[in-house]
This record gives C-alpha cells, sequence and structure tokens, in this order.
C-alpha cells in the first residue's frame, strides 16, 4: 500500500484529536471552578477571568491565526499552536495563585487560535469534494462529544486527582501530537495573506475594556472613576475598531457582509445564544456543587442532561432548516430555551431535588439545539463562496465573545445579589442571575425574527405556452453587381 494514501486518515485523525483539546478545555475548567475558588482562594471576579482570559484570547486571535497559517505554512503553525497550548496548559496546572492561572489560560487561547482553524483548513485541503462532508462529520462529532465530555472529565478529574490535572493531561497529548503533525502531513506552501495587526488591537482593547468594567463594576462600584474609564475606553476602541475595518484594504471582520441581513441577524442570534451557554455552564456548574452539595463529579454527570441534546437533537436540524428555513427554528428555539432557563431561576433554592432541574435543562439545551446550527446556516449561506472562509472566522469569533461577555453580564448580576457565603447567599444570587440568561436567549429570539422568512418557489401556473414561430433560414441574395 502506499503510504501517502494514509495521509488524509492521518490528517483526519491528528485534526480531530486537536480539535478535542481545544473543545474540552473550554468546557472542562466548568466543575473544577470550585475547588480551584477554594485552593488559589479566588474571587468570583478571577473565577470570571479564569473561564474569560481563554475564551477572550481565544475569540480576538481567531482571525489572525488563520491568517498566521496562510502565511507561514498551515502544518508548521499548528505545530506551533499545540506547542504553545501544552506549554500553557503545565503553566496552569503550576498556578500557585489565580493571577498566574488568568494568565496561563490567556496563552492557552493563543495557542487555541492557532490550532482550531488551521486543523480545520487542513482538513478541508487533504479531502476531495466528494469525501469533505464525511470528514467534516467526524470531526464535528468528536468536537461534541468534548463538549459534552468536557464537565463530566473536569469533575472526575478534579475529584480524583486535584484539579491541576485537568490540565496536566494535555501535556503527554501535545507531546505526541506534535512530532506526528510535521511528520505526518504535508506541509503546505506559505501564501501572502495579509495581517490586521491594528484590527486586532482595537477589537482586543475594546472587548478588554467592556469586559473589565463588567466584571470589576459589582465590587468597586458603577460610579467608580475606574469603571467609567474603562467603559469610554472600550466603546471608544470598538468604534474605532469598526471605522478601521471599514476603510483598511485587508480587514479582519469584512464590515461589507453585515450589509446582509441574514448575515447580521445571523451572527447576533449567534452571539446570544453562546454568551447563554457559556454562562449556564459557569453558573449552573457552581450551583449544583456550592447551592446543592453535590461533589465535581455527580455535577458533571447531572450537566449531561441538557448538554446531551447537543449531540442527539442538532443532527437533525438540518433537515428542518431546510424545510421551514432558519427563522423559525432560531427564534422558537432560543425561546423554549428562555423557558427552561427562567423555569430553573424561579424554582432555584437550597436544597432543592435535582429531579426538579431535570426538565428545564432538556428544555434549555434542546431549544439551543435547533437554534446553533440555524444560526450557522443563515450566516453561511448569506455570503457569495469566496467569502466562506472570512465569513466563517467572523461566526465563530463573535460566538466566542458572545460567551465572555454572557459571562460577565450574568456574573454582575450574581454579584449584586449572592456570593459564596452560604449556600442560601449563592443561591440568592444564582436565580437572578439565571434570569439574565433567559434575558440573552430573548435577544437571541428577537434577532432570529429579523431574519428572512424562506424562500418559497413560485407556484406553477396552468397557462399554455405561445407558440413561437417556427425560425427559417433567410434567402440568399447575390451582390447587386454580380447580379446578371
Amino acid at each position: 500500500m502506499n503510504p501517502k494514501d494514509n495521509g488524509p486518515r492521518w490528517v483526519l485523525a491528528l485534526t480531530s484529536v486537536v480539535s478535542f483539546m481545544v473543545s474540552l478545555d473550554s468546557q472542562v475548567v466548568a466543575t473544577a471552578l470550585p475547588a480551584i475558588r477554594v485552593h488559589l482562594h479566588a474571587s468570583l471576579a478571577a473565577l470570571e477571568w479564569t473561564v474569560n482570559a481563554y475564551t477572550l484570547s481565544f475569540a480576538v486571535l481567531l482571525l489572525t491565526g488563520a491568517a498566521a497559517g496562510e502565511r507561514l505554512g498551515r502544518r508548521r503553525m499548528l505545530a506551533a499552536g499545540v506547542g504553545l497550548f501544552t506549554a500553557a496548559s503545565a503553566a496552569c496546572a503550576l498556578a500557585p495563585n489565580a493571577s498566574a492561572l488568568i494568565a496561563a489560560r490567556a496563552l492557552q487561547g493563543a495557542g487555541a487560535a492557532l490550532m482550531l482553524p488551521l486543523a480545520l483548513a487542513l482538513l478541508s485541503a487533504n479531502f476531495p469534494p466528494q469525501r469533505r462532508a464525511w470528514a467534516l462529520g467526524i470531526f464535528s462529532s468528536v468536537t461534541g462529544i468534548a463538549v459534552l465530555a468536557g464537565p463530566v472529565v473536569g469533575g472526575a478529574v478534579t475529584q480524583g486527582l486535584a484539579w491541576p490535572w485537568i490540565f496536566w493531561l494535555n501535556v503527554p497529548i501535545g507531546a505526541i501530537l506534535i512530532p506526528l503533525i510535521l511528520t505526518r502531513m504535508t506541509a503546505t506552501a506559505a501564501t501572502p495573506a495579509k495581517l490586521d495587526p491594528v484590527g486586532l488591537l482595537l477589537a482586543t482593547g475594546g472587548a478588554l475594556g467592556l469586559v473589565w468594567a463588567l466584571i470589576r463594576a459589582n465590587s468597586i462600584g458603577w460610579a467608580s472613576p475606574e469603571i467609567t474609564a474603562a467603559l469610554a475606553a472600550g466603546a471608544l476602541l470598538a468604534t474605532a475598531f469598526v471605522a478601521w475595518e471599514l476603510h483598511t484594504g485587508h480587514p479582519m471582520v469584512p464590515m461589507r457582509l453585515f450589509k446582509q441581513r441574514s448575515f447580521a441577524a445571523g451572527n447576533a442570534a449567534a452571539f446570544t445564544v453562546f454568551a447563554m451557554l457559556l454562562s449556564l455552564v459557569f453558573l449552573m456548574a457552581q450551583f449544583l456543587q456550592t447551592g446543592l452539595g453535590f461533589d465535581p463529579l455527580g455535577t458533571g454527570l447531572r450537566l449531561l442532561p441538557g448538554w446531551a441534546t447537543l449531540t442527539l437533537i442538532a443532527p437533525f436540524a438540518g433537515p428542518l432548516i431546510a424545510r421551514v428555513g432558519e427563522r423559525p427554528l432560531i427564534s422558537g428555539g432560543l425561546t423554549v430555551a428562555a423557558g427552561g432557563l427562567a423555569w430553573i431561576a424561579l424554582i432555584a433554592r437550597t436544597g432543592l431535588p435535582y429531579e426538579n432541574l431535570i426538565a428545564p435543562l432538556i428544555l434549555t439545551g434542546s431549544g439551543a439545539s435547533v437554534a446553533i446550527p440555524a444560526t450557522m446556516s443563515a450566516v453561511m449561506t448569506s455570503v457569495p463562496p469566496a467569502a466562506i472562509g472570512q465569513a466563517s472566522g467572523t461566526l465563530n469569533m463573535l460566538r466566542q465573545l458572545g460567551g465572555v461577555f454572557g459571562i460577565a453580564i450574568c456574573a454582575a448580576v450574581f454579584a449584586a445579589r449572592g456570593g459564596y457565603a452560604s449556600p442560601a447567599q449563592f443561591t440568592r444570587g444564582f436565580g437572578p442571575a439565571l434570569g439574565a440568561c433567559a434575558g440573552l436567549a430573548l435577544l437571541g429570539a428577537v434577532a432570529g425574527l429579523i431574519l428572512p422568512g424562506k424562500q418559497r418557489p413560485a407556484p406553477a401556473t396552468h397557462i399554455q405556452p405561445v407558440p413561437q414561430p417556427r425560425e427559417t433560414k433567410p434567402r440568399e441574395t447575390k451582390p447587386l453587381e454580380t447580379r446578371r
């Protein structure tokens, strides 16, 4: 057998492992947060940054990571991304305090921003069109398993070993992956891809200023000079980012695409659905442990009813989109999800039997499961083929930023009412925070209503076509000077 025949199989295996690592680490921390809080004496703000440092770094560097791969070679930069991710994982495990953990998590996010888009690009390039859908299906299913397993793995490792081991697990995997990537994948030629360093700095500064203000406001006061300055700087830099992207020749985010109603509304809905989901897992994992007294592994297992729907229901969303269009699935799905979140917010109390949470968790997960593929469809089908890469990068960036802002907003609501002094105090803040989470879902439902409806084919008519006269060949005539 020709060794080259196994090339695409190696690419599929290696890129799937890369996606598994990145996706698992976005979820695995959730069930370890209470242990991290106790061991490192971390505040609520520090717990938020433990999650948000990874997600924010991942979001703002995602498009730059993809461009760096095109410019310097995808295989080389994928290996570099795995190396950075692995080293940052070791730094997370060795962190002596919350500040060091947050810095290491930001480096992890930077590594993930190189890994995920380049893995997807390498996978797409190594499979012909007739086999690409099959390969992407396996890649996506592995990603879904990682998202589903994240809270369970985090809980099992935290309870069975210790919370640093959720990061140590990445080290041997990364050490094996790097040489395999460099020897089993074909090198790609560098292309003159353009970077947008000014756009990157403006986007990072704008997001950081706004998130900083949301996280710090409850501890030092909304009227404090620090919060006022952070909000003003964040808004100013975000506005400057939009202005820069409109005028630069090589924008990081193609603002012209937002003129399409489907593109703009689909991205807005994607932003809010991920704001809802990440804030839900951030709060629910702590409620099950701090409010209801379950251990980390039990918490991870009890989150499964909501998360399993992402794997069980999402595959059926494709035929539904083809039948009814994206608008009813986004608006209806997120309205259902908001109902499930509001249900949990209303019944939340200390001593609540877990059985009372199963139905609203399933309801919330089911609503999100039909909405997420519909937002992807709305965005990706609204752009020409030449803009698919930019549209995909923009969608992924906004989804990650949605998670950052969702956690910051809902944690701010929690901090205004609750705390960690007792289960009762935690629960007092948890209910309103879940209410804010439901509000984010409703905002996404409203964004879905802006989408155009499904285009139906024009009805066939029974009018007989008017017969056209038969075309006859014109008679040839001789030139006048040759006639006799």
